[in-house]
């Protein structure tokens, strides 16, 4: 049996989404990968992992009709061209148009992934609540088609029954997208207190909130570090690196843009923070538990399911720098207990987060053992 997962970010299936194929081809599936970028770039690194890797055309943030007819054509010309028994899809545009191409080619087995509700959910303004109106009834009909609609926290599937977007019976809540705790495992912390955040570039992230915290850290500790790994990014919402630069030329951050193996940051930090406005779960604080480390994020959808407050870490209010602060000199201040979260946080990821886990749980939903 064939299996398409398709996503607007190549990137993002190579790394989100490996495991989980690997786990499909393990159990006798045939997997194809569809992303945008340029098959000359992916199709190697894939088949290395018998995965085969198609390019459609997709602008993740653009607004051009024109352009989101081409995808749609695209993606229905390569399904049509592939004949799955069943489609996997997340991120905003693979899931409305290619659930779309999937139903005109006649397949049943549909099968959406919310991996967080993005700033389209979150924002204001009438541009925003206009688009907003747009994409709610797009999934809509996206969910009418799909067999299945998996979410990674009961907030985000709460908003949807709200809006009347999906039937309760249709849906499931998974562990986020797990983690490998075969690649990541525990290692020491350094004999200093060291922060780090990663992730995309984009103020939803809690990016500006990181960088004004790190600022008064380093006033008041300066021999404290903080590392920043991450990519810059197209959405609105994205710092631009001259925004950067205002931290990074006055040593208030070091900065070390994307990198495709992160461990070795997180290995050199103590304590790691993500004080994001919404997230589906976020990969990167899995990935820190599950190395040890003491997590600081907000108490925000996706991101709340990670720390149990006072035990692994610190849920900080979204957006309340003072706070954010606060929690952070208190690691400085009691560097013993950064150590002891994070053997908590690696306990809580090994029972809730392990990705073989998560994966069982998705194959079973999709009805493939």
């Amino acid at each position: 049996m064939k299996v398409v997962v398709l996503s607007s970010h190549t990137s993002s299936l190579f790394w989100f989404r490996m495991d989980m194929m690997r786990e499909f081809v393990s159990n006798g599936y045939s997997v194809v990968a569809i992303g945008p970028d340029c098959e000359q770039d992916w199709v190697a690194k894939f088949s290395e992992y018998g995965i085969e890797y198609c390019s459609v055309p997709v602008e993740r943030n653009g607004l051009n009709p024109y352009k989101d007819f081409k995808t749609y054509r695209a993606i229905k010309k390569t399904i049509k061209k592939i004949r799955p028994d069943k489609i996997f899809l997340y991120q905003a545009k693979t899931i409305v148009y290619g659930t779309l191409a999937a139903k005109q080619n006649n397949i049943k087995q549909i099968y959406i992934l919310i991996a967080g509700l993005g700033s389209i959910f979150k924002g204001n303004g009438v541009i925003n609540s206009i688009i907003r109106k747009i994409l709610i009834c797009q999934y809509r009909s996206a969910c009418n088609a799909s067999k299945k609609v998996l979410f990674q926290n009961k907030d985000d599937r709460n908003y949807f029954f709200e809006k009347k977007i999906v039937k309760r019976e249709k849906t499931a809540v998974i562990n986020g997208s797990g983690v490998n705790l075969d690649h990541f495992h525990e290692v020491n912390l350094p004999i200093k207190t060291v922060f780090l955040y990663i992730g995309r570039l984009i103020k939803d992230k809690g990016i500006l909130e990181y960088l004004e915290a790190c600022k008064s850290i380093k006033q008041k500790y300066p021999e404290v570090r903080c590392m920043l790994v991450g990519p810059f990014d197209t959405n609105p919402s994205a710092l631009q690196k001259s925004e950067l630069n205002n931290y990074t030329q006055n040593g208030i951050v070091e900065y070390y843009g994307e990198q495709t193996d992160v461990r070795p940051y997180i290995k050199r930090c103590s304590v790691f923070v993500l004080p994001s406005y919404h997230e589906g779960t976020p990969k990167a604080v899995l990935e820190a538990m599950a190395m040890g480390r003491a997590i600081i994020t907000s108490d925000a959808p996706g991101c709340r399911e990670t720390v149990i407050d006072n035990k692994n870490g610190f849920l900080v209010p979204v957006k309340n720098i003072l706070i954010l602060i606060e929690k952070m000199s208190f690691f400085v201040e009691n560097p013993e207990l950064a150590k002891a979260m994070g053997k908590e946080s690696l306990k809580y990821v090994e029972q809730k987060y392990d990705v073989k886990k998560v994966n069982k749980s998705i194959m079973e939903i999709m009805e493939m053992i």
